[in-house]
């Protein structure tokens, strides 16, 4: 899909993929790692880690909507594609710009909503750790950001082509 864009746009765009890819590794890791050594500390030697659950937490946000864009650039979400196949050929091309254009417009609202609660809450701190609790607003305003930019490129560029699989 960054494709689509061409140009430095599109350049830009699969950088940021890049990087919230490797991102979305990384709080995938993390969380296993936290998790496992929990479950292995408190049934193995019976203790645990105190901020090990909000941690998990924490990662797995991150990992989660740090991964949403990604399934945007690839059409990857649900959609109805029998609704789709009923209507004529023109529709099939207008609506998904135009849906495109109405989840961008979505997508600003979570983003801009995410910020104003990040902001109004930065200075609580989690219960177990001296970390703001703005960090789990944090990856839902940039992944929305993220989300954005994606669907301003569908808009634009036209839906991402893919192949089902049949499950025939």
């Amino acid at each position: 899909m960054t494709a689509a864009l061409g140009g430095p746009a599109g350049k830009a765009l699969a950088g940021i993929d890049r990087v919230a890819g490797w991102a979305v590794i990384a709080a995938a890791c993390a969380m296993t790692a936290i998790v496992f050594t929990q479950v292995v500390l408190r049934y193995g030697f019976n203790t645990s880690i105190d901020w090990a659950e909000e941690v998990a937490r924490l990662t797995f946000v991150w990992f989660m909507f740090l991964a949403v864009p990604l399934g945007v650039r690839g059409g990857a979400h649900i959609g109805i594609e029998f609704v789709m196949n009923a209507f004529p050929e023109v529709l099939r091309q207008v609506l998904p710009r135009l849906m495109a254009g109405l989840s961008a417009f979505l997508m600003g609202v979570v983003c801009w909503h995410s910020v104003v609660l990040l902001v109004g809450q930065w200075d609580e701190n989690l219960p177990t750790l001296e970390v703001s609790v703005g960090w789990f607003m944090l990856p839902i305003a940039i992944g929305a950001a993220h989300s954005i930019l994606h669907l301003v490129a569908i808009a634009v560029a036209g839906a991402p082509r893919h192949d089902l699989l049949s499950a025939e």
